[in-house]
């Protein structure tokens, strides 16, 4: 029965075909991974330092824009990653309740001014039990980490969203090149 499944999904010309039969994964499931930039952050208060900027008042705006575009989309994430940083930690809480999403928020030091490396390292100890993670991060890392998984550059302002569909089963088995960007969801586009 799985190969008659199999050979209908490669003769009806689906480049992917997921399915769960009889409780087991098929041997195609992918993991999905959102990056968002954190929303415009606020530079008002000199005296404040990089790490306690909040959002401006664009930015307290297009959070729930975003986590409300996310929700309409289908996108879900079942875990959300985010830097500690005020602007990222808002941005990652006012997605969560705007998209009303049960995902847990884990706060990783790691992901503020991070790497791609670092941000490849965050997202590979992700619980395999996660089929989808949203990482709320900043530049350049969030743009070199769309590099590094796509081989595709990509401008990220702020709260844009990537959506990368990945060609790994487990997080662990993340690398350069397994990530195939679906689209990328920039606020000022969509409402202008």
């Amino acid at each position: 029965m799985l190969k008659t499944l199999l050979r209908l999904c490669l003769i009806k010309g689906f480049e992917i075909c997921r399915f769960v039969m009889l409780g087991v994964e098929s041997p195609t499931s992918m993991k999905t991974l959102y990056l968002l930039r954190h929303a415009k952050s606020s530079w008002d208060d000199p005296a404040q330092t990089d790490f306690e900027r909040p959002l401006n008042e664009r930015g307290l705006k297009a959070a729930p824009f975003m986590g409300e575009l996310m929700a309409e989309k289908g996108f879900e994430p079942s875990v959300i990653l985010s830097s500690p940083a005020m602007r990222a930690k808002t941005t990652a809480r006012l997605v969560k309740d705007a998209g009303q999403f049960s995902a847990e928020i884990i706060f990783e030091n790691t992901i503020y001014e991070a790497s791609p490396n670092a941000l490849r390292q965050v997202v590979s100890e992700t619980d395999n039990a996660h089929a989808s993670a949203l990482l709320v991060g900043h530049n350049p890392g969030i743009e070199s980490f769309i590099r590094y998984l796509t081989g595709q550059l990509e401008p990220m302002p702020t709260a844009a969203l990537a959506v990368i569909e990945m060609n790994i089963k487990k997080w662990g088995e993340i690398n350069d090149g397994c990530g195939k960007l679906l689209d990328v969801y920039r606020p000022k586009e969509l409402t202008s």
